[in-house]
């Protein structure tokens, strides 16, 4: 009774177009879901968009030259348009009203990764850039995840290096930028850690991230990131 009254209060709406959504909808009418970039061919392991369906264990030529020390790595949407609108205004403007939709997207997209996952990891911030801009996106939508999953957050993992802003910089200059950027400060516990992110565009940070944590103590480590960029 009270959520009904919240909400013909206070309705939800899209967090795109502004159009009043039903409970199920979860703050993203049904227009625009249907109107947003989906990634229909995907390689398992990086997520890289692809033309058509590979066979299942089969990689993506990028992956089979270099393979990424993730197992699967989940991207439901292409960074482009509105996606990149909607994660640059929740990154860098502040507004937080994108990430449980954002995160509610990543939810479902989970469903065939989830079983053995026993905890997230949201990709960390330097503590310079977190007080900057008070508040890491990853996390943001790794809370709600967690909390739908019933799995705990890592804390025993920091960015202890500040680095560059990745956007605008090379696959190689990335790369550079994130070399020794991650400590794990105890021994990892969880055997299937989830790395959660906002956009995998390199891979870079997920594969400096994921060999941390495999070093200490995971056996297994999965990325889920609301965009693939391209």
């Amino acid at each position: 009774m009270r959520l009904d009254l919240d909400r013909a209060i206070m309705p939800e709406r899209c967090a795109f177009c502004g159009t009043r959504s039903v409970a199920s909808e979860c703050a993203l009418c049904d227009g625009c879901r249907q109107d947003l970039p989906w990634v229909a061919h995907a390689c398992e392991r990086c997520a890289a968009p692809l033309p058509g369906p590979l066979a299942r264990g089969v990689f993506c030529g990028a992956c089979q030259n270099r393979a990424p020390p993730v197992a699967t790595t989940i991207a439901p949407l292409l960074y482009a348009f509105p996606v990149d609108a909607g994660l640059k205004a929740f990154k860098f403007r502040r507004k937080l009203h994108y990430g449980p939709m954002f995160a509610h997207l990543l939810l479902h997209a989970l469903s065939d990764v989830r079983d053995d996952i026993d905890a997230l990891l949201p990709v960390p911030l330097h503590w310079r850039r977190l007080a900057a801009r008070g508040f890491n996106q990853a996390a943001e939508l790794a809370t709600p995840l967690a909390r739908s999953l019933g799995l705990p957050i890592l804390g025993n993992v920091i960015r202890h290096r500040p680095t560059e802003l990745q956007t605008g910089l090379s696959a190689r200059a990335r790369d550079r930028n994130l070399k020794h950027a991650f400590r794990v400060k105890r021994p990892v516990r969880a055997r299937h850690v989830l790395i959660v992110d906002d956009v995998v565009t390199t891979g870079a940070t997920t594969r400096h991230l994921a060999t941390e944590l495999l070093r200490n103590g995971a056996e297994r480590v999965s990325v889920a990131a609301v965009a693939r960029a391209t």
